[in-house]
């Protein structure tokens, strides 16, 4: 049961992950970089301590008796997982939607799920699972083919994406934030820049473990209150503020500097757009992008910050966005073939899902 409950939570979590932009679509007359930051400190700044004072009592008290180091390193971890979310479009832009998409999210995908396994290998922790436990196990071994499976389902999503791109010919396609974008294919560069950003995406995962202290501690008051009732739900929640405090240095930054360099600031007063219903929609995208990790949370108390809470988490973000593809029309012109390609492309993912999650059942 814990275990289902697990594979549930993360669905919601990458359901929402999947879903965010959505709102954004509804904002007019603002450039990418006003709407993004608004939404973004929301996502980064208001929301997440707004979730930790509901669920976790007293915890700035705990975030303050962490001690630097643990705070400094955590924090460190979102600053470059915010810098992979940014050099996302790049590589898009080198490499193409499609391709670069799915080297970065396939990249993030194995560097989160198995860097943490491999470094408590080599400094053990209780409670951790280690690489050696994961290719030592049936159920490690379950677990390790789903992670297979799903970059396979990637790679067939990319190459669904990239028939798509070859028979529409546009000139203009849409980044991962959804800026449209005018590809400039440059397969080495692209290569150096998707890498990048995969690998620095993945640090979001690597904060969560430099955080945990925090997020023990939390679940030790909470249990000390509620004995036998298994892991706190919310126990992240006091990690995700750190981590994110990160993450919004590096977007603050980038969007202030886009603010200047077009001049843009004067979207967030300007009349002649819906000011209001922009506001709205921007903080709408900016939560719901924060459910993700809400959600997260609560699927990895189940399931444990291992690889496969990462798994399922990337997997069913981007089962989520290729569902939303297919729901928009935005396959709409292909042949039959590139629409056949991307349905075995989902499947594969919904059979990664499922492996992962049996691992964890007869874990």
């Amino acid at each position: 049961m814990e275990s289902i409950l697990g594979v549930i939570f993360h669905f919601i979590g990458g359901f929402a992950s999947g879903s965010f932009y959505m709102p954004y679509k509804k904002v007019k007359g603002w450039h990418w970089e006003s709407f993004w930051i608004v939404g973004g400190i929301f996502s980064w700044f208001i929301v997440p301590p707004v979730a930790a004072y509901l669920t976790i009592p007293g915890f700035m008290d705990i975030i303050k008796g962490a001690g630097g180091s643990t705070i400094g390193i955590t924090y460190f971890f979102g600053v470059l997982w915010g810098i992979g979310g940014l050099t996302y479009g790049l590589g898009v832009r080198y490499l193409g939607v499609s391709l670069g998409s799915s080297i970065i999210l396939g990249l993030c995908m194995v560097f989160g799920a198995i860097i943490p396994s491999v470094y408590y290998d080599l400094f053990p922790k209780e409670g951790k699972d280690t690489f050696s436990m994961l290719v030592g196990s049936g159920w490690g071994l379950t677990v390790l083919a789903g992670l297979a499976v799903c970059i396979l389902g990637i790679t067939i999503c990319g190459k669904a994406g990239m028939m798509k791109e070859k028979q529409l010919s546009a000139a203009n396609t849409t980044d991962p934030h959804g800026a449209d974008t005018k590809t400039e294919y440059k397969f080495a560069l692209g290569m150096f820049v998707a890498i990048v950003s995969g690998v620095l995406s993945a640090c979001f995962n690597f904060g969560l473990e430099a955080g945990k202290p925090m997020a023990d501690l939390a679940n030790e008051l909470w249990k000390d209150g509620n004995p036998n009732q298994g892991n706190f739900l919310y126990q992240n929640n006091v990690t995700y503020v750190v981590v994110l405090w990160g993450g919004l240095t590096t977007n603050l930054i980038w969007c202030m500097i886009l603010n200047a360099r077009n001049k843009t600031f004067g979207d967030y007063t300007n009349k002649k757009s819906p000011l209001l219903t922009n506001y709205i929609f921007s903080a709408l995208a900016g939560t719901t992008w924060f459910l993700q990790f809400f959600f997260y949370g609560m699927g990895e108390s189940k399931l444990g910050n291992g690889a496969s809470s990462w798994i399922l988490h990337m997997a069913f973000i981007i089962l989520t966005a290729n569902m939303w593809g297919l729901v928009l029309k935005e396959w709409k012109g292909v042949n039959k073939k590139t629409i056949t390609t991307i349905i075995v492309g989902i499947l594969t993912i919904i059979v990664s899902v499922l492996l992962v999650g049996y691992g964890n059942a007869i874990k």
